[in-house]
């Protein structure tokens, strides 16, 4: 397909007609085209189409028909139908009343091209930009982050079903690709062990028998991969996407050890860690990962809005990471992303899973934006205690790499060390002789024999740390640190009205754009009620606790 660009749509005199008489008060959609007019131009999609070929139906329509599908959580043919039948939707898109819309596929298609050329982005940029020169968003004022789980759209399998459905999977492409190929290679009982769906009320319930089939899908899918590898006048076989699975899930599910093929055991032969393992074959990316009391196959969202007073809370950065992510490894790529579409703030809210020492110091020196976050406090026993040294209690002489106890004894080594988290770390030792006759030992140290020992981080993260564990102590930061809170009402209503936490599609690109989509929508509905008149309220008390509070006053 090849596109015709066209940068402006009017809206027809009839349809304008018709869609002021059906809502005198106005609809989201209309409101949206009166405010903003139009989001999208079709140049902003140039890329995704090649210069000939069959002409293509306007991206920005597509883009927009989009963005109303998350907005309502339509499907593909619901949306189609929607454009069709509803004069709002005509409205927003500039079509005649008699137009018939578009056949449903397009809308796939439209988004595969998003995916393909990574331009996922695109339709929330566009926004933003347009929001930016309405004075509706702006950068340098208050923004927050939070985090949640997204389930993947598939089932949840144990292992016996994972090794099982993944050779299938690998078996049903073969027979479509290779089909003499495959007859040649597999016996008859192979089509009573695969040719069902394997569920867990099909596997055998003994140990011992499960056990042994594990080992004969293992042989077989052994079999299979060795049989592709050996078809040289088969060489596209190696390149289908479902045999490449069977052999990522077969090296971490299975271990030859002295020529037998074994089943992997966590603690015999050892296995790949979440953030590696596939956990179904119809959806390589998801993940396993467990929070608190959660636990979840699947991705990880990462919503970013502003939290101004006296403007609308818009979303302005969506991340979609697979779900073992920490979300400290996501705060310097929201930065970044917030810096390239020039919306950083200057004070960012953040879960203390965002905010360690290092990101205290970047943050301010790369971006110039001030973390507002709890982070860990010392968990020494000195320090939980508060009746020991921890290390407050020490003068630190950085210049002279020397560090000076309580009781005025001066350190005996400095040495710079990383610890099991990859971090840069000062180990401080102080002289044996200097710590075993101290009066004040059972204040520094339980050890006996050992002299204490300090970690330190480097100089401007120990500095960092040390002023936000104080200021995170006072009531000033805990009256702006409440702000944070108003993420959670995000994800809230992402949850039960647009389905953020379910992924209607396989894959991590394709679950971020859902995201996406999603947040664009929130933002909609956000700007109706800012352009209504109606306030950004607080969380709404329940009767009793309104009952409290009356007469608290």
């Amino acid at each position: 397909m090849t596109l015709h660009p066209s940068q402006q749509w009017i809206v027809p005199p009839e349809t304008v007609a018709v869609a002021k008489a059906s809502f005198p008060k106005g609809n989201i959609y209309i409101k949206m085209y009166e405010q903003l007019g139009q989001l999208y131009t079709d140049n902003d999609f140039e890329s995704l189409y090649p210069r000939c070929g069959q002409s293509a139906m306007s991206p920005a329509k597509l883009a927009l028909v989009t963005v109303m599908q998350f907005a309502e959580g339509l499907t593909d043919r619901q949306a189609a139908d929607a454009v069709r039948s509803r004069i709002d939707w005509k409205y927003a898109l500039g079509l005649e009343i008699t137009d018939s819309g578009f056949d449903h596929t397009i809308l796939k298609e439209f988004r595969e091209r998003l995916i393909a050329k990574e331009k996922e982005n695109l339709l929330l940029e566009k926004m933003l930009l347009i929001l930016s020169s309405q004075k509706l968003v702006k950068a340098r004022g208050q923004a927050r982050t939070d985090s949640t789980h997204v389930l993947a759209a598939i089932r949840h399998l144990n292992r016996l079903e994972l090794v099982g459905e993944t050779l299938r999977q690998a078996l049903n492409e073969l027979a479509t690709h290779a089909p003499t190929w495959l007859l040649t290679q597999i016996g008859t009982d192979w089509f009573d062990r695969y040719g069902s769906r394997l569920d867990e009320y099909r596997l055998p319930k003994d140990k011992t028998e499960r056990s042994q089939l594990a080992l004969t899908i293992g042989t077989d899918g052994h079999h299979i991969l060795q049989a592709v590898d050996e078809a040289t006048n088969l060489p596209q076989l190696r390149e289908l996407k479902t045999v490449k699975i069977l052999r990522s899930v077969w090296v971490q599910q299975y271990v030859f050890v002295k020529g037998k093929l074994l089943w992997r055991d966590r603690k015999t032969t050892g296995m790949a860690p979440n953030k590696q393992l596939i956990e179904s074959p119809y959806d390589p990316e998801a993940r396993n990962a467990t929070k608190r009391d959660t636990n979840w196959t699947g991705y990880k969202v990462h919503l970013t809005e502003t939290c101004d007073e006296n403007s609308p809370h818009i979303i302005t950065n969506v991340e979609t990471t697979p779900a073992p992510t920490v979300d400290g490894d996501m705060t310097q790529v929201i930065h970044e992303k917030l810096a390239a579409k020039q919306l950083l703030p200057k004070e960012h809210l953040l879960d203390s899973a965002y905010v360690d020492a290092e990101h205290l110091v970047t943050s301010q020196a790369d971006y110039q934006v001030e973390l507002v976050g709890k982070v860990l406090p010392d968990t020494s026993w000195q320090a939980r205690n508060q009746t020991g040294f921890d290390i407050s209690c020490f003068a630190i002489d950085w210049e002279r790499h020397q560090v000076t106890c309580p009781q005025g004894n001066v350190s005996r080594s400095w040495r710079n060390r990383t610890d099991c988290y990859q971090n840069r770390v000062i180990e401080v030792h102080f002289a044996r002789a200097d710590c075993v006759d101290c009066p004040a030992r059972e204040l520094c140290t339980h050890s006996l024999k050992s002299p204490r020992l300090l970690k330190l981080r480097p100089p401007e993260q120990h500095q960092a740390l040390q002023a936000a564990r104080q200021r995170q102590t006072t009531d000033e930061f805990k009256h702006n640190y409440a702000k944070r809170a108003g993420c959670e009402a995000t994800i809230s209503q992402g949850i039960r009205a647009f389905d953020l936490r379910r992924s209607r599609y396989k894959g991590l690109a394709k679950t971020n754009l859902q995201h996406i989509a999603v947040a664009i929508a929130i933002n909609l509905s956000r700007l109706r009620d800012w352009w209504a008149g109606r306030p950004v309220v607080s969380r709404r008390l329940t009767p009793f606790a309104a009952l409290l509070h009356a007469a608290k006053t």
